[in-house]
């Protein structure tokens, strides 16, 4: 595809980076948007909100890396800082545990606002992955399908050049922005507050179970050798624990329903 936007003289500047600059800052207008409209969020806790998420972003991005290939890191740690790309599930595990402490700190209904957050991420990670496609990383097994891609830049990561691939960070774009409107339609009627979060954690993980086994870069670290890669195996536990909150807030927002009818009686 086209690793390289374009250049002006000694300035280069990566699709993928472009790609992943776009999808923050539309991310950030519509979590400061939402965030405002809903609990009077501002500007500047948007503002301080998103680049706290994006240092998040970046650390675990780039320490998952690490579960490529262990042995080879622990020996040669410097070797994440110049390697490409990141751990997407490196990065959504780093950023929870940020934004809980941010929203309690702020004073911000914290489960209200991870439904808008889920939203949030849906934007960023869907250009992310457009970005990916351009510059070849998480790149699909050949195939002689109608779908398949070939890649011929020697600058893309795409392995091997000149064979149709499985275009997997499309289909994974596509998963994302179809369930971008899954969210934004659920949203306005769901049930209780962090519904849409759960639903999100829920839906994600189980595409990216199934779009795993079109994936041909082996470099991303398997549980089981070809059999299990370590993001299936992050999707499985994901999977679970928003299942488990996912019932236990629902009987906790059945419970309170329950207790409103009886009192308005």
């Amino acid at each position: 595809m086209h690793p390289v936007l374009f250049q002006v003289g000694s300035l280069t500047i990566y699709t993928y980076g472009f790609f992943i600059a776009t999808g923050a800052v539309l991310g950030g207008l519509f979590m400061w948007r939402q965030g405002k409209r809903r609990f009077g969020m501002t500007f500047d806790q948007a503002n301080t909100l998103l680049l706290l998420l994006i240092a998040a972003g970046v650390v675990g991005g780039k320490v998952f890396i690490i579960f490529e290939n262990p042995s080879f890191y622990f020996s040669h740690p410097l070797e994440l800082f110049t390697k490409n790309g990141f751990v997407f599930y490196g990065s959504l595990l780093t950023a929870i545990p940020v934004m809980l402490w941010f929203f309690k700190k702020n004073k911000i209904p914290t489960l209200g606002m991870l439904d808008v957050m889920a939203m949030v991420t849906c934007i960023v990670h869907g250009f992310g992955r457009i970005g990916c496609f351009n510059a070849g990383c998480c790149y699909g097994k050949p195939t002689q399908s109608f779908l398949g891609v070939v890649f011929t830049d020697p600058a893309c990561q795409a392995q091997p050049l000149n064979t149709p691939l499985h275009p997997t960070q499309l289909y994974e774009a596509g998963l994302i922005f179809l369930l971008l409107i899954v969210l934004v339609i659920l949203d306005r009627n769901k049930k209780f507050d962090g519904q849409v979060f759960l639903i999100y954690l829920i839906i994600y993980a189980a595409g990216r179970s199934v779009l795993e086994l079109f994936r041909g870069d082996l470099q991303r670290g398997f549980v089981v050798q070809n059999m299990v890669s370590n993001s299936q195996f992050i999707s499985l536990i994901v999977i679970v624990a928003a299942i488990y909150f996912y019932v236990k807030s629902k009987r906790k927002g059945n419970f309170l329903l329950s207790n409103q009818n009886d009192n308005g009686r």
